[in-house]
């Protein structure tokens, strides 16, 4: 189909797949901490922000709050978060890690450090920089519409 001739270069595509290989290279990596990335960047946002609204924390990962629910859950039943109502508006959950998250966090964290590592050294410090600015951008393009 010549209309479709144009989708191999499609920003979603392309950014979807190389987050999902990313993950998967970090997953395998991550494995003896018994997290998986995306489990580390919730309990990092978490330890960052918290504790904190579930608004202030999906702000964080560029992440709606159901997904952030949904990613969460897990994290509470292992008891590596919890979540308390805000004092000043108890309509509101805050966030914050437990002591079991604390021990997970640092645990998986120089585990985290050798993936980070081996992906700048594979794509160069000056082009994982630049890289950074291009997915700042595309953050803020979805901001903007």
């Amino acid at each position: 189909m010549d209309m479709l001739e144009d989708t191999a270069g499609c920003a979603c595509l392309n950014l979807r797949g190389a987050a999902r290989a990313v993950t998967q290279y970090y997953d395998e990596i991550l494995k003896p901490s018994g997290l998986k990335a995306t489990q580390f960047s919730v309990l990092a946002a978490v330890a960052e922000e918290g504790p904190a609204s579930m608004t202030v924390i999906s702000n964080a990962l560029v992440m709606d709050r159901t997904t952030l629910t949904r990613n969460l859950k897990p994290l509470m039943d292992k008891g590596l978060v919890k979540e308390s109502k805000s004092k000043e508006d108890l309509r509101q959950r805050h966030i914050s890690l437990t002591g079991q998250g604390k021990a997970a966090l640092t645990k998986a964290l120089p585990l985290w450090n050798q993936a980070q590592n081996q992906v700048i050294r594979g794509i160069g410090h000056a082009r994982w920089q630049g890289m950074l600015r291009l997915l700042d951008e595309a953050v803020c393009l979805s901001k903007t519409s």
